[in-house]
């Protein structure tokens, strides 16, 4: 009797736990929402961030708020391995990070000069950077071949694609009703991969989080030490604020 009522549970559960599995399935890829989870503080993931900057971006992209020096000091990189490793040739390490890219030559190849990304972190956030760099697609009607869900039609090509591979992007039609006539609009639903790359997805999403996580250190080298001090400081007015509402108890005592 009990394997009869555990098998007809089954029977009829089956159906909508496939049902659900199919739903979930079928929805649209939230990138929207997509987090960077920076940690500013983990110094091994900066160092990896540093290592893919220089590798992919410095060519177009200048650092020109940040010194050489002080990135080897954050980021614990001893003198021979920046002069090895990080400094162009004729550099010194008081130079700014600067790219080699001819504004000319820049504007020639892509229509414009390549932005700074000195402070790209804190004017976008590290989401929108992070969403940007994962949300690259093939597109053969653009210049670069290539879009982008956060940027539409982005000057800079997909730089990414040989770590990532080559996607390509799903859209679908949806109906919606503005001022009671219904139009219907493409909206983005899913990736689908026709090329892999060099990276598997776990392997690439460390990639980009490791660069988004340089970048946000970028934009305020000091930020970690910022917030040390910033729980002292709070700490001590609170206790000088304790102290001072004794003496003032002391001090008006005689007058109650």
């Amino acid at each position: 009797m009990r394997k009869t009522v555990l098998l007809a549970a089954a029977c009829l559960f089956t159906p909508l736990a496939i049902a659900a599995a199919d739903e979930g399935a079928a929805a649209p890829l939230d990138w929207q929402h997509w987090q960077a989870g920076n940690e500013v503080s983990n110094t091994a993931s900066l160092q990896r961030g540093a290592r893919n900057f220089f590798g992919y971006c410095a060519g177009c992209h200048s650092l020109k708020y940040l010194r050489y020096s002080r990135l080897a000091s954050d980021l614990r990189i001893s003198p021979d391995q920046l002069k090895a490793d990080l400094l162009p040739a004729g550099a010194t390490p008081a130079d700014y990070v600067k790219s080699s890219l001819a504004a000319d030559d820049a504007v020639a190849w892509f229509g414009k000069v390549p932005p700074d990304l000195s402070l790209i972190a804190r004017a976008r956030g590290p989401n929108h950077v992070y969403q940007f760099l994962k949300t690259f697609y093939a597109d053969p009607s653009t210049p670069t071949h290539s879009n982008n869900l956060a940027l539409v039609n982005p000057a800079m090509p997909a730089v990414l694609s040989d770590l990532e591979g080559v996607k390509e992007a799903v859209f679908r039609n949806v109906e919606v009703t503005v001022d009671g006539s219904v139009t219907t609009e493409k909206r983005f639903d899913h990736f689908v991969t026709t090329v892999p790359g060099r990276l598997n997805a776990a392997q690439f999403d460390g990639f980009v989080r490791d660069t988004v996580n340089f970048l946000d250190y970028v934009g305020e080298p000091a930020q970690v030490e910022r917030r040390s001090i910033g729980v002292w400081v709070v700490l001590f007015l609170l206790v000088f604020t304790w102290i001072a509402l004794l003496l003032k108890k002391e001090y008006w005592k005689d007058v109650h």
